[in-house]
């Protein structure tokens, strides 16, 4: 058993509903069951950049706080100690101080930490941990595109939000008679769109993994009509693969008034777009994903305790378990074109434009 008397903990990348239920789990077990002191680490590893930033989390620190969004530690997504930007001379320059952190980590008295972050964050605690510092990881993206965790906390969160988006898009459209498209997030993995699509009650969901085209979106706008329903609720996932014609036009945060107006222009009807964006991220966490964020904060102490550096605590066929970080990162969990849900999703007439 490692001799440990002091635990770090920061919040990295994006922010995602259920990161302070992490940090609330991680505090309480850490001084309740270990007796060990526990150091909050400001918005990801910058704030190791700057350690007086970091101060200690008592059990007054983190009560009342398992209800609320986002992360009392702030996060970066831009923090990285390996390619750190900084000025000098008037010039962008990017220096590796990594060895840096972790000597600041030392100071501080931290004898492990915790790395609560999606892909990014835990390759850069993969390369601390390969440099000596003592790391464990947490995995953490709205998306669910890790590979190494069935799901990730907050996505269910986003997924209830993008949903009751759907359900209210969908009494306009239908009262309209028009065509309603709801960009969600969803960078390289298509999980909100689809499951939110399908508890929508979607009729076209678009996503990354299957290419699809404005013609094959419109024919099956037409075919609706030929039944009566003179209304399609569309929903895009931010990342989508655009057709060739479109590509040329693309620009960050555009995708789904690009294509709403495509739709519009072929079909010859009224298109109006809802773009979500960072509404996903924000709210008070569910109750599932109050209580996968427990259990995984509860399990990252524990996996220091054992000495077990350099994994990341997951969720494996409903179990809390541990991989190597250097598995879970670099490869994505996306949806795939051939398996059940998507079957499912046609064989309730969803078009996903192919």
């Amino acid at each position: 058993m490692p001799d440990i008397r002091c635990i770090g903990i920061c919040t990295g990348g994006g922010d995602a509903p259920g990161l302070n239920a992490v940090i609330r789990a991680a505090v309480k077990a850490a001084i309740l069951k270990y007796k060990w002191k526990v150091i909050g680490i400001p918005d990801g590893f910058d704030g190791l950049i700057w350690p007086e930033k970091s101060r200690e989390l008592t059990l007054k620190d983190v009560s009342g706080i398992l209800p609320r969004g986002g992360t009392i530690l702030g996060t970066t997504n831009r923090g990285n100690p390996f390619h750190y930007q900084t000025v000098e001379n008037g010039r962008e320059v990017v220096r590796d101080i990594s060895a840096e952190v972790i000597a600041n980590t030392r100071k501080l008295g931290i004898d492990a930490v915790i790395s609560i972050g999606g892909d990014g964050s835990q390759k850069i605690a993969l390369g601390l941990f390969e440099k000596g510092m003592k790391v464990v990881g947490v995995p953490k993206t709205i998306d669910n595109d890790l590979c190494a965790t069935e799901v990730t906390f907050g996505f269910d969160t986003a997924l209830h939000t993008a949903t009751d988006a759907v359900d209210k898009i969908h009494t306009t459209a239908e009262s309209h008679h028009r065509i309603m498209l709801v960009e969600v997030m969803g960078r390289d993995a298509g999980w909100i769109a689809l499951e939110a699509g399908i508890a929508g009650g979607a009729h076209v969901i678009l996503i990354p993994e299957i290419p699809f085209t404005i013609e094959n979106i419109c024919n099956y706008v037409s075919q609706r009509a030929t039944y009566g329903k003179y209304f399609t609720i569309v929903v895009v996932a931010e990342g989508i693969k655009l057709p060739p014609e479109l590509k040329e036009n693309r620009r960050s945060g555009a995708v789904g008034n690009l294509i709403g107006n495509a739709i519009a222009a072929t079909s010859h009807k009224e298109v109006r777009v809802s773009v979500l964006g960072h509404i996903q991220r924000g709210g008070s966490p569910s109750p599932f994903d109050r209580i996968l964020a427990t259990r995984f904060g509860v399990a990252a102490v524990d996996l220091i305790a054992d000495g077990g550096f350099g994994k990341m605590v997951c969720l494996q066929q409903e179990c809390i378990c541990a991989v190597d970080i250097a598995q879970a990162v670099g490869k994505l969990k996306t949806v795939d074109p051939q398996g059940e849900i998507v079957r499912t999703a046609r064989a309730i007439g969803i078009s996903f434009g192919d």
